[in-house]
């Protein structure tokens, strides 16, 4: 499937920006799953810095912004063709070894609520016990958008029994690497099956399994990773994919709109005279 993306992040500022950095990860790369035909990050109102992979292999783009500007526009878009494995992404690469993906993190420190439902899963079978952990952390935490922020803790979505893709990601991270289960936050896009515009960009998590290698799994949707996923970044939770973070020094207060579109891609047709 080919799959055609539009991500644009608007930033205003109601006065002159005295320093910004901004760190964005917003390129897929060509990887198991997915080609990237063609890609570009513009930006408007910023001046790039560097660009260089982080420690989990993220293509990351550093920005500053400084003086009078007023408005910023970071736009990614392209296209990338994909393919469904069954959510298998396959081999460990990268630099980082696989037991740092059983390391907790703020955003993931298991709390009473996640240890009893890790304690609850119970199947022999490696990759049974992970659909099953999908389930549990489904069927506990509804979808509702609003009800949680980027600092929402894993624990604190369980005990809320409300989020969004982010929490239940990190919910079954935490719950995962409670089984001892290396486990990963996968920042991307998702071809949505009733609409092309999208308010944000979405979230899964991938377990690695013996034989198998990094397995995906999109809690939101209770499904593994098909066709319609395009990953771009991934890490120990959402700090380490973060599609755009950073800091900010002064007084102007910020404003940010997101435009996302992911639509399949038409194919040219051969015309025969």
């Amino acid at each position: 499937m080919k799959l055609k993306i539009s991500h644009t992040t608007h930033y205003t500022y109601d006065g002159p920006a005295h320093y910004t950095l901004q760190r964005l990860r917003l390129s897929p790369p060509t990887a198991p799953g997915q080609k990237v035909l063609n890609w570009s990050v513009t930006v408007e109102g910023a001046d790039p810095q560097v660009v260089y992979d982080d420690q989990f292999g993220n293509r990351t783009e550093l920005l500053s912004i400084s003086g009078d500007h007023h408005t910023v526009s970071v736009v990614a878009a392209g296209e990338v063709e994909t393919e469904d494995r069954n959510g298998v992404f396959g081999e460990h690469l990268g630099y980082c070894p696989l037991w740092l993906f059983l390391r907790e993190t703020p955003l993931t420190k298991p709390g009473k609520h996640i240890r009893e439902l890790a304690r609850g899963i119970a199947d022999d079978n490696p990759l049974a016990r992970l659909h099953a952990l999908m389930g549990a952390v489904h069927e506990a935490v509804a979808y509702e958008p609003g009800a949680s922020g980027t600092e929402t803790t894993a624990e604190a979505a369980l005990d809320a029994k409300a989020g969004v893709c982010q929490d239940h990601t990190h919910i079954f991270l935490a719950a995962a690497r409670l089984l001892g289960v290396p486990a990963r936050y996968v920042s991307g896009y998702l071809l949505m099956d009733d609409r092309t515009q999208q308010t944000a960009s979405h979230a899964w998590a991938e377990a690695h399994v013996a034989g198998l290698g990094w397995v995906g799994f999109d809690v939101a949707n209770k499904i593994c990773p098909d066709s319609r996923y395009v990953r771009v970044a991934t890490g120990l939770d959402y700090v380490d994919a973060a599609p755009i973070s950073g800091l900010r020094l002064g007084e102007a207060d910020e404003t940010m709109t997101v435009s996302l579109s992911v639509e399949a891609a038409m194919s040219q047709s051969q015309s025969q005279s």
